[in-house]
């Protein structure tokens, strides 16, 4: 079946919840990947069985290398068919070699934080954060709650997207990150773009990720493309060191337990010349009247909303340079890159 028409659940038999790792199976890099020259090389072998040394370098392929180890941010290795997309990467299973923790597929998304797998450990992020792991959040998020953005000078969706290219022009052929993609409805974009060689579509919600495979099922033209959805810490970024082109934030930063952290993160990860692009709204701007400024400031503080000029702070701070930014209201686009 070509892949492009191809559907799956994760209840059928064709892609079943815990994939078959074969001992035998070798993956071969598309041909669409093999200008990808700077990435590091990446053995891929078996979630279950290590296999010998010479037999996981026969295995080597460029379309693996980009996921790392949560933990110790070794590279992971991979067994299954090869491909970067969806029904390819939810058939296969991946393990770090220094942790020996191995990684699934999981109700259609690739599982990598650090709990992944555990059985009776789990942990809350605050309230921020938690709003959006509620299936009832994740369900309206596109249908009602997005569009409220504009009341607060958000362009739209579409208009976005087309600003963030604007920036993202440097990094197009290169490997982007959407972190804290929600329902994928920048991802999506991205993806379609093809502008990119790989799109990642992260957030830290399960049901977000859900609600983003939920969208582009029925759409042959992305569940075939180059795009993988994984469920990922924006404070421990699966991924080498310097091994992401560009990373988009969408009304995202916000949401951060410590942008601090995040923002560090999404520089180790980009290679020199890498581009971060985000949005988020704007705790006081230069249109909000004096007289809320004090309250904006009192009660949005708990949410890490921030003003332009501790945005750009931080960037510089977390070691970016050529900060540049567009304000309309209180929204905010702004860029970033990695010297």
């Amino acid at each position: 079946m070509a892949i492009a028409s191809l559907r799956f659940h994760h209840n059928s038999a064709l892609f079943p919840k815990n994939p078959c790792l074969f001992q035998n199976s070798h993956l071969h890099p598309p041909s669409r990947f093999s200008s990808v020259q700077y990435r590091p090389r990446i053995r891929a072998s078996s979630a279950v069985a290590v296999e010998s040394e010479s037999s996981i370098e026969a295995q080597d392929t460029p379309d693996v290398v980009l996921f790392a180890c949560p933990i110790c941010y070794e590279p992971l290795m991979r067994k299954g068919p090869s491909g970067f997309n969806l029904p390819a990467i939810y058939r296969s299973g991946f393990k770090c070699r220094k942790c020996n923790k191995t990684y699934s597929s999981k109700n259609i998304y690739l599982d990598l934080t650090i709990t992944a797998g555990t059985k009776e450990y789990n942990e809350f992020k605050p309230a921020g954060t938690e709003l959006f792991r509620s299936p009832f959040v994740s369900y309206v998020y596109e249908r009602g709650w997005r569009q409220n953005f504009n009341r607060s000078g958000f362009p739209g969706p579409d208009e976005e997207f087309n600003m963030a290219q604007e920036y993202f022009k440097s990094a197009e052929g290169g490997v982007l990150v959407d972190v804290s993609c929600g329902s994928g409805l920048f991802s999506r974009k991205f993806a379609k773009s093809g502008a990119y060689s790989r799109v990642v579509a992260l957030d830290f919600s399960e049901n977000m990720l859900r609600q983003c495979y939920d969208f582009i099922k029925d759409d042959a033209t992305i569940l075939g493309s180059n795009l993988a959805l994984v469920r990922a810490d924006v404070s421990r970024l699966p991924f080498a060191s310097g091994a992401v082109d560009a990373v988009h934030a969408g009304a995202a930063l916000h949401c951060w337990p410590s942008p601090s952290n995040a923002v560090a993160e999404i520089n180790r990860i980009l290679r020199s010349g890498g581009v971060f692009v985000g949005s988020t709204f704007l705790r006081v701007s230069s249109s909000t009247p004096e007289l809320l400024r004090p309250f904006r400031q009192r009660i949005i503080r708990d949410y890490n909303y921030l003003t332009e000029e501790e945005i750009e702070d931080l960037c510089t701070s977390c070691g970016l340079v050529n900060y540049t930014r567009t304000i309309q209201q209180s929204f905010i686009i702004f860029s970033a890159q990695k010297p």
